[in-house]
This record gives structure tokens, C-alpha cells and sequence, in this order.
């Protein structure tokens, strides 16, 4: 006779995420504006907080499933989207209060293996097909690590191996782009996606850059002068930023077709960055320190916080600075020089 499998082993996509006193100190992975003192931070176990006051004090949402969350968006005040572990792909459509799931691992093994079935033959697809193949063998193990809206309906997510997925109607349905992408061959795992000036960037392991080619419909490799892993990208507005490993960060002026090495001020893998509603330009890393650009990042400068933790995000308040990580979120007066 079967034994039941106890709650602790239940599965995470089956499982609503609890509410605690204490999601606010437990890991924060990423955080998100929604208005300008109105914020909203994902983590371990499918914890959604929110926060009216500039991060001084949050309260956790309802979430329908308890996989650890990577990352979270918002288009408006109200219709947000994260993504996180097990292949999910959260939507809120009251400002973060409530999510349903719009994703899952399962469903986007089954896609990805299905799109890839009616592809016309070619040796790409023949490997793609085997990959595919032992991701649905092994089922929703592969995590979407950030994504990014362009609008209420249209957006992309990506993740762990190449995976890329894009919605054209809020998150109804999906299509695989799992082999459009110049990462098909290595299938590098993406950690960040952003758009900038009408262009859409992707960045990853081993220094993998890549934009949306739209004609083609697929993401292009374009290389920075760089091998080493990027985890994110800023857009200043004037400038793309791609940081990464050991405090290394490049920066093109010019949507992507020329980089040139940037000195951010930090040592350690950054891991988060933010734009501040005053044009500054904030830059966090796995060492919990934080450096900041005045001048449009031309220059970085360390900024002296009396606060020691690893950081995994951060967001810039009219007020305040707010920074995440491993032991929760934390709010402190927005440091002026």
C-alpha cells in the first residue's frame, strides 16, 4: 500500500505558499516598483510581499503554489507577472494582492517538445528534439530566472538552458523559443532580459549577449569583448549596462553594437541594479555592497551603508534605499553622496 507523500514533500506546484510572520526575513530574490512608495518583493517557497511604505513594513500575498520565485515585474499598478522555480509564470491582475498561475515546468516541457515536432528536419532539430526529450523525462526541475512586458499582453520570459518563452495575450498561452536563439548550440542558462531603446536584450552564461533580431524573429548573438557570466542589464536611458562576475560590467551607447569595459565601483558577482527617479544609478553585489552614478554612469562610486548582508536585489524609493537577499529585505534612508 502507498504511502501519502507528508506536506513537507508536497509538490511546490500543488501547494499554496504559507502565510509567515517572518517571509520578510527569509530569502528575497528580486524586487519591483509599483508606484512611488509602493513596492513588491518575491522569494523562497512562492512568498509575495508587498509594501505601501517604501519597504518600512510589508504584507504577504496570496499565491496559489510554493516554488521559490526569481524575479517579478509590473506594467501598471495593477497587472504584474513573476517567474521562479518549477517553470511558473505567475500573473496579478489587483496590483499583487492575489496570483494565478499562467506557467508551469509541465506545460512548457510539453510546449517546447510539441513546437519542436512540427519543425521542419534539420540537424538543430534533431538535438533540440533530444533535449527537449529529457526535460519532459525529468520533469519541471528547469527554473525561468527573470523576464520582461512590454505591454499588458506581450512579454518574455527566460530561464535556465536556453529556455525562452513569449505570450502575446497576458499569459493565456505561450510559444516556445527554444530554437530561435543563437544559444540553441550551447544552450547557456539567461539569466536577465530588458528592453532598451525599442530593443529587446538578453544576457547570460559565458558572456552571452544577445538581441531580438525582429525580422528574423529570433535573439542574435553580439559580442561585448567579455567571457564571463552576465547576471543582469540596466537601462539607463542614454546607455545598456550588462553587469556580472567580479564587479565586471560593460556599457554600449549605442543599443548594443559597440561595449566598452565599465568600472562599477564593486568586486564581487553584481547581482541586482535599480534606476533611481532622479536619473542616479544603483549597483548591488553578492558581498552586500552597493555603488552609485550620479553622472548618467560614467562613474560609480562605493556608497557606505551599515549593513552587511548578501544582496540579491535592490530598489531606490524617494526615500529610501531597498535591498534584499538571503536574510530578507531591508529599508534605509536613501544616502544622498
Amino acid at each position: 500500500m502507498a504511502l501519502m507523500a507528508s506536506a513537507s514533500h508536497a509538490d511546490p506546484l500543488q501547494r499554496p505558499a504559507r502565510n509567515s510572520a517572518l517571509a520578510s526575513q527569509r530569502l528575497v530574490s528580486a524586487l519591483a516598483a509599483i508606484g512611488p512608495q509602493q513596492l513588491i518583493a518575491v522569494g523562497q517557497r512562492g512568498h509575495v510581499l508587498l509594501s505601501s511604505d517604501a519597504g518600512t513594513s510589508w504584507t504577504q500575498s496570496v499565491v496559489p503554489l510554493s516554488s521559490d520565485l526569481s524575479a517579478v515585474q509590473f506594467v501598471d499598478a495593477q497587472h504584474g507577472y513573476a517567474v521562479g522555480h518549477d517553470g511558473v509564470v505567475l500573473g496579478s491582475t489587483d496590483g499583487g494582492q492575489h496570483w494565478t498561475k499562467l506557467l508551469d515546468g509541465k506545460t512548457a516541457n510539453a510546449l517546447a517538445m510539441a513546437q519542436l515536432q512540427q519543425s521542419p528536419d534539420s540537424p538543430e532539430r534533431e538535438r533540440l528534439l533530444s533535449e527537449a526529450q529529457r526535460n519532459v523525462e525529468s520533469g519541471p526541475d528547469k527554473p525561468f530566472l527573470d523576464l520582461h512586458f512590454t505591454s499588458l499582453q506581450e512579454g518574455f520570459v527566460v530561464g535556465a538552458y536556453n529556455l525562452i518563452f513569449q505570450t502575446r495575450d497576458g499569459g493565456k498561452s505561450w510559444q516556445s523559443w527554444y530554437d530561435r536563439s543563437d544559444n540553441s548550440d550551447k544552450l547557456f542558462n539567461l539569466y536577465g532580459i530588458r528592453a532598451h531603446k525599442g530593443q529587446l536584450f538578453v544576457v547570460g552564461e559565458a558572456g552571452l549577449v544577445m538581441r531580438l533580431d525582429t525580422a528574423r524573429q529570433r535573439f542574435v548573438r553580439i559580442a561585448t569583448g567579455y567571457s564571463g557570466s552576465f547576471f543582469g542589464l540596466l537601462d539607463t536611458g542614454d546607455a545598456l549596462i550588462a553587469y556580472g562576475m567580479r564587479g565586471n560590467a560593460v556599457v554600449s551607447r549605442d543599443a548594443g553594437n559597440k561595449w566598452e569595459p565599465l568600472a562599477s565601483g564593486l568586486q564581487a558577482s553584481i547581482t541586482a541594479s535599480a534606476k533611481g527617479a532622479d536619473g542616479s544609478l544603483w549597483l548591488a553585489d553578492q558581498m552586500g555592497h552597493v555603488s552609485v552614478s550620479r553622472d548618467g554612469g560614467q562613474r560609480f562610486a562605493p556608497v557606505k551603508l551599515a549593513l552587511n548582508m548578501p544582496l540579491a536585489a535592490i530598489q531606490v524609493t524617494p526615500t529610501t534605499l531597498v535591498l534584499a537577499g538571503a536574510r530578507g529585505v531591508r529599508s534605509v534612508p536613501l544616502p544622498k553622496e
